[in-house]
């Protein structure tokens, strides 16, 4: 192809006419800048979604542990009743010992279950009284007991984890 520069005619080979064209159709700078704007842009996107997909993921399991803690709390929760008649008959005078035998064997076989869920009695004598975790249904002066300190518990207390099941129930001494 010929190219007129000043009205002459020069003879110019295909491969410098394109290389010609290309440097004149397209500045080297923005173009450049270009697919650096864009490769960022796809970058900054990719890392985004990752981030977001990590939060996802975490969220996740955390909902995933926290439906399991709030069903295990409420299988525990209605097995307590069995803990307490187990309890009950296990505080009533018998004379028959094998029964009071497989009483307390049964009563042992559950809360070896409550340890394996990862459920925590508590609420004995002696122990300080935490309005977090006991309910206080009496108080008695007694000098014999400290200030705050549980004198007598009426329900023991459960918790699985951070959830409370069931508050203790207790006389606390001031």
């Amino acid at each position: 192809m010929a190219k007129k520069k000043k009205d002459e005619e020069v003879k110019v080979t295909p491969a410098e006419e394109t290389v010609e064209e290309i440097a004149e159709e397209t500045p080297e700078t923005p173009v450049v800048n270009e697919w650096e704007e864009k490769y960022n842009a796809e970058r900054d996107a990719h890392l985004r979604l990752a981030a977001e997909y990590d939060n996802f993921r975490k969220r996740n399991t955390k909902e995933k542990e926290l439906l399991y803690t709030l069903g295990k709390a409420e299988a525990v929760e209605k097995l307590l009743p069995v803990y307490d008649n187990l309890e009950r008959a296990l505080n009533q005078p018998t004379a028959d010992e094998a029964y009071k035998k497989g009483v307390e064997l049964t009563l042992t076989e559950l809360v070896k279950i409550f340890g394996t869920l990862g459920v925590e009695i508590y609420g004995a004598p002696g122990d300080l009284f935490d309005p977090n975790l006991h309910n206080a249904v009496m108080h008695i002066d007694d000098e014999a007991f400290g200030e705050n300190t549980i004198a007598q518990v009426f329900q023991k207390g459960f918790k699985v984890g951070e959830k409370i099941v069931r508050f203790a129930m207790v006389q606390v001494a001031n």
